[in-house]
Formats: structure tokens, C-alpha cells, sequence
């Protein structure tokens, strides 16, 4: 375009005071306040400048005012994704991630409005005085795993974190190779170990380790004995490792502390759904001395650490400074909490919707979707067909629950383009694709969902790909 006709279209564009009178403008400074409207409309200027000088083919679009007003709905959608949205988890994977990792029991989300207020965080009802934080949250975790004392962190990577500082600066740690892993988000333990000040001592090989390999890497500077649970991989075939008994034995011998990081970690026994998780209760009775692991994956809860064990151990953590640092607040507590609370009342499968979709039964399933597709009519077609699930969230990676799948198509439009349509929804519903369809498993639908995931379907057959 030449310069002059960019100037001459620079020209006609509208005043912002005047974009800010028309929509979406309106409607964006009603929900979201003037400064956003406002900001949004200079940007969306900026933006059609920007393309103007580019020589881009708009001179075709007499209303420049109406062509900024396009750019910014786009601006407008692209901020609107980018927030903290609530998503229907229509994936099959239990604990996403991505998606916020477990869905918190209605128990748990109760005592979290119960605590916004004032609450008795540090504060003793019975004397008047403070409190201890978060006394009775771990006073029920140790009723529940047996341990002596716990203390309470914001993951669990700050656990190992914390436990390896407290517990080993400057000694050496003797881990098997093979649990010397990268859980995720570039967590390595090779890496938590330096940075924490410990030194590492790596035994045995990637696939067998020997009780005999700890007590030869033993010396007057280990500090820790330690183990790993590989949660999101397995080592298969021609493998060995000493059981914890036989480290708690070692470990007791040469009155060295043995610490597991038992990561997913899990409070009961998962083995009927195919779970071979460690339980972190059976750990402590084989004389685990120290072991950590997480709140928000098979225990259902808040994103938390847990450290549990022996009370000087524990106790130790606790006074070090670095604990301010890594404590969890009034709300994860009160979460927790109430969590903790369904597995002391043994009503952890009806309550917590994490241990719900991984015990849930495939035809349960499959009636669920019957229901939901009955009556769909063309150009949608949709079916059910059998699949897996996952479990996630780095934990049982080898687990696939069998589920019956949803498969949507719509005549003339590709899978990417059925799950544009649902993850721009008001309400994004995040499916799958696989085999060149586009998939939804309700095993992690929520009942209280379904009405909604029906209405997004039938509104497809109004859709403009």
C-alpha cells in the first residue's frame, strides 16, 4: 500500500472515546471493567495500524471502526484464555495436570469458604493463647499413617527439598541409580540433591540394586539412606531392589536415617483398581524413619507436601528456617483437612472425586454416554466405543482403566475442528483426539456436568467451522 494511502486510512481511524461507545467495548467494560475495555481498545488500534503499514488488503473494509471492533473480540477471547477458566475434563485422565491435577471433594471446598474468613489457624480455643499451625490437620494425619509427628509443605518437591537440607547438608545421601529420576517440570532428584547441599552417593545400576550396594557406599559422612518411587515410569524385566524392611534394617545398624519419597504416595490400598502405589502408612510401619509425598494426586487433595515420621526427624524440619519459606496457608490447611477427614470416616470412594473416577466402573460409564448421545441426531454423528483411561498426574503410568469413549464427528469437518468448537465453548470442555476422531470419556464428567457436555453436542449442528 502506498504511503499516502496509509496515511489517509491512519486517518480514518476512529477516536478510542469512540470505539468505547460501540461493542464489544460495551459489553467487555460490563464484565470486565473500563481500564480492560479501555486498554483493549488502544491495543486493538495499535494492531490495525500495525497491519495498515503492513500494506495488508483492508482497504476493502470501509468501517475501520468495525474492523478494530473484530480485532478486538480476538484480543478480548485470547485474554479470556488465558485466565483461570473452569473446564469440563472430558480427557479420561484422572489427575490432569494441566487441568489442576484432582478435583477437591465438596467437603473440601466447603471448609476452604469456611477459612477465607477469620479462623482458628494459630489460635488455641481451649486456653485462649496461640496455637500451633495446623495442629489438628496433622494430628489426623498421623492417626491415618501411623507416624510419630508430620509436617505440612506446599509440594512435594519441597519436601524432598526440605527434609535433604535439614537432614543432609554436606553429607552424603546414598540413592539406587535407578530412582535417580525426573519426575516432571524438570524436577530431577540429581539436581534437588545438589541444591539442597547434599552430596550424592549412587549405588547398584539402572535396573538392580543390591542391599550389599548400600552397605558398601556407607561411610562416616552418609547422612541419608534414600529411595525414590519411580511414579511415572517403570523399570520391567530383569530388575531387583532390597525391600524397605531390608533398608530399614541396614539403616538401623549403622543408625543412619532412611527417608523415602514416596511421591504420588497413597492412603489406602489401590490394588483393586490396579494401583501398585506404595502406602505410605505401610512405610512407616516397616520403619520408614522419614517419608514424603504429595497431597493433590492419589490423595485427592490441594497441591501440598507431606512429611511424616519419626518425631525428632520431623520436628527438625519444622525448625528450620526455610520452613516459613514452604508452609502452606489457612485455606490449604482447611482443604486438607476435610480431606483427611473422608479417609478417617472410611468414606474416601464415595466423597473424593478422584478416588471416585479411578474406582468407577466401566459400565456405569457406558450408561452415562448412552444417555447423553440418546436421541443425537445428523449431521452429528456420534457412537460409543471402547477405550482407556489414565490415571495421571505421574502417577501409575502403566495403569489404562478400561472406559467406553464417546467418538463425535461431524460430516465435512475434521476432529480439530469438533475440539476448536468445545474448547472455545463459555464453558471449554477439553476432549481427545485419536485415530483421526474426536473423543470424550466421562469417567472425569462430573454427574452435575452432563447436562452441560449435552448441550455443547447438540449445539454443534449450529456451529459455524
Amino acid at each position: 500500500m502506498p504511503a499516502s494511502e496509509t496515511a489517509t486510512k491512519f486517518s480514518e481511524l476512529p477516536p478510542v472515546n469512540d470505539l468505547l461507545m460501540r461493542e464489544p467495548f460495551i459489553s467487555i467494560a460490563a464484565t470486565d471493567g473500563h481500564v480492560t475495555s479501555l486498554r483493549i481498545a488502544r491495543k486493538a488500534l495499535n494492531e490495525v495500524r500495525e497491519r495498515l503499514s503492513l500494506a495488508e488488503r483492508v482497504s476493502d473494509r470501509e468501517d475501520l471502526s468495525a474492523f478494530a471492533a473484530q480485532v478486538a473480540e480476538s484480543l478480548h477471547q485470547a485474554e479470556r484464555f488465558a485466565r483461570i477458566n473452569r473446564v469440563i475434563n472430558a480427557t479420561g485422565v484422572v489427575i490432569h495436570t494441566n487441568l489442576g491435577r484432582s478435583v477437591l471433594s465438596e467437603n473440601a471446598a466447603s471448609a476452604i469458604v469456611e477459612s477465607i474468613g477469620y479462623c482458628t489457624l494459630e489460635y488455641d480455643l481451649a486456653t485462649g493463647a496461640r496455637g500451633k499451625r495446623g495442629a489438628g490437620t496433622e494430628s489426623m494425619l498421623c492417626q491415618l499413617t501411623g507416624a510419630e509427628a508430620a509436617v505440612i509443605v506446599n509440594n512435594c518437591a519441597a519436601a524432598a527439598f526440605l527434609v535433604l537440607r535439614v537432614l543432609a547438608n554436606g553429607k552424603d545421601v546414598v540413592i539406587s541409580r535407578g530412582e535417580l529420576v525426573e519426575i516432571g517440570g524438570d524436577f530431577r532428584v540429581p539436581d534437588v540433591l545438589a541444591e539442597s547441599g547434599a552430596n550424592l552417593r549412587e549405588v547398584g545400576t539402572t535396573n538392580r540394586t543390591k542391599l550389599a550396594d548400600y552397605r558398601s557406599a556407607i561411610s562416616d559422612k552418609t547422612g541419608l539412606l534414600m529411595r525414590v518411587h519411580p511414579s511415572n515410569y517403570r523399570v520391567i524385566g530383569f530388575t531387583e531392589s532390597p525391600s524397605n524392611s531390608e533398608i530399614v534394617g541396614l539403616a538401623k545398624e549403622y543408625a543412619i536415617p532412611f527417608f523415602e519419597d514416596a511421591g504420588s504416595g497413597a492412603l489406602v490400598d489401590l490394588s483393586t483398581y490396579g494401583l501398585d502405589e506404595p502406602s505410605v502408612s505401610q512405610s512407616i510401619k516397616d520403619g520408614v524413619d522419614i517419608v514424603a509425598f504429595s497431597g493433590d494426586k492419589l490423595m485427592g487433595g490441594v497441591q501440598a507436601g507431606f512429611i511424616i515420621g519419626r518425631h525428632d526427624l520431623v520436628e527438625a524440619v519444622r525448625k528450620h528456617p526455610l520452613y516459613r519459606a514452604f508452609r502452606v496457608d489457612k485455606l490449604a490447611y482447611a482443604a486438607i483437612e476435610a480431606t483427611l477427614s473422608s479417609f478417617a470416616r472410611e468414606k474416601q470412594f464415595e466423597e473424593i472425586p478422584t478416588l471416585r473416577m479411578i474406582s468407577l466402573d466401566p459400565e456405569t460409564i457406558r450408561k452415562h454416554a448412552e444417555t447423553l448421545i440418546n436421541g443425537i441426531n445428523t449431521p452429528i454423528q456420534a457412537k460409543i466405543i471402547e477405550g482407556e483411561s489414565v490415571i495421571g498426574g505421574g502417577a501409575a503410568p502403566d495403569v489404562k482403566p478400561p472406559t467406553w469413549l464417546i467418538s463425535l464427528s461431524v460430516a465435512g469437518k475434521s476432529p480439530e475442528g469438533v475440539d476448536a468448537y468445545f474448547r472455545g465453548r463459555t464453558l471449554p470442555i477439553i476432549g481427545r483426539i485419536a485415530d483421526d476422531s474426536y473423543l470424550l470419556d466421562l469417567r472425569t464428567v462430573q454427574e452435575s456436568e452432563l447436562s452441560d457436555l449435552r448441550k455443547a453436542i447438540e449445539d454443534l449442528d449450529d456451529h459455524e467451522f
